[in-house]
């Protein structure tokens, strides 16, 4: 007697199987998966990135003046280059006006990007390319030039600036000098520093904007949301993870801002009241040859810059999970 399967009549349901069980991963399936497709990348990445940032840690650790800079072998001072730069009040002052320089410039930043993303969804073709040609003028000069045209600009004597505000009736602005003040000074650093910062922005986000379903947005208006109310719940949640990116790295970019700082002091600042942390870092390795605390005041800066790219990869993941 032998037992033949009939097919299922047309109508009726079976009940599904059990599920196999799933292979838990392991060194096998990692070797297997596209772990491996990452090795040359992650090699390259370890030489040009890891090699430079292990000598700055040795160095910091070390004496290392004129002496060694001529030949003389370093010799190890353990924490002797921490303790003096975290006990110089000049450090903490620089390291505290490098923040609120930062976040000024991040707020500027993300704002006017994230606002000149949205306008141009509503812009026409035309009007959207002029636009974009313009972001890409700016982004695309050399930050030394953009620095000295800008200086030119606020020049003291025949600066654009001062001539259109001596335009205003009873005012004199001839003469005044934008860059010896601390406080004007970091006014035009903010400007230049922002004004090369909001091209990013604007691009990226109006490529995530490009992603965020018609359908969705045409539902939230027929429901009678209200143009800021589609951006806070419709739209902005689709971009957040794009706008928490830009975010991370503007930090990053305007805590270890240099060459806008650097050139406007050549033009006219004084660099003792107008240092953030990179410039401060270069004015302690070359003007004061101490190249043991300009390394410590580096490790410190990178190790601020990794707390903040933590928390990125830390919110990455809850999002994922959620």
């Amino acid at each position: 007697m032998t037992l033949t399967a009939s097919p299922p009549r047309r109508g009726a349901t079976t009940a599904p199987g059990p599920r196999p069980p799933r292979r838990p991963a392991g060194r096998g399936s990692l070797l297997r998966g596209p772990a491996p497709l990452l090795i040359p990348a992650g090699l390259i990445v370890a030489a040009l990135t890891g090699w430079p940032l292990l000598q700055l840690v040795i160095m910091s650790f070390q004496e290392f003046g004129r002496a060694q800079i001529f030949g003389a072998e370093p010799e190890f001072v353990a924490l002797d280059n921490y303790a003096r730069v975290l006990a110089d009040p000049v450090f903490w002052g620089v390291l505290t006006r490098s923040i609120a320089f930062a976040g000024v410039n991040v707020a500027l930043t993300m704002v006017l990007g994230v606002g000149i993303a949205v306008m141009m969804t509503k812009l026409g073709r035309v009007m959207t390319v002029a636009v974009s040609l313009s972001l890409l003028l700016a982004w695309a000069m050399p930050p030394i030039s953009a620095t000295t045209i800008w200086g030119w600009i606020f020049e003291a004597r025949s600066g654009l600036a001062n001539y259109v505000l001596s335009l205003i009736p009873g005012v004199d602005m001839i003469g005044h000098s934008w860059l010896y003040e601390p406080l004007s000074f970091f006014f035009v650093a903010t400007i230049i520093v922002t004004w090369m910062g909001v091209p990013f922005a604007a691009f990226t986000t109006y490529a995530a904007l490009s992603q965020v379903p018609e359908e969705v947005l045409e539902a939230a208006a027929l429901d009678g949301a209200s143009p800021w109310q589609r951006f806070r719940l419709v739209t902005f949640p689709f971009i957040r993870g794009v706008v928490l990116v830009v975010l991370v790295l503007q930090i990053i970019w305007d805590m270890r801002v240099f060459t806008q700082i650097y050139t406007l002091q050549t033009i006219g600042g004084l660099r003792s009241e107008t240092n953030v942390v990179g410039t401060y870092i270069y004015e302690v390795a070359t003007a004061g040859g101490d190249q043991g605390a300009a390394g410590a005041i580096s490790v410190i800066l990178v190790a601020i810059m990794l707390v903040i790219s933590g928390y990125y990869v830390l919110a990455t993941v809850k999002e994922e999970e959620l």
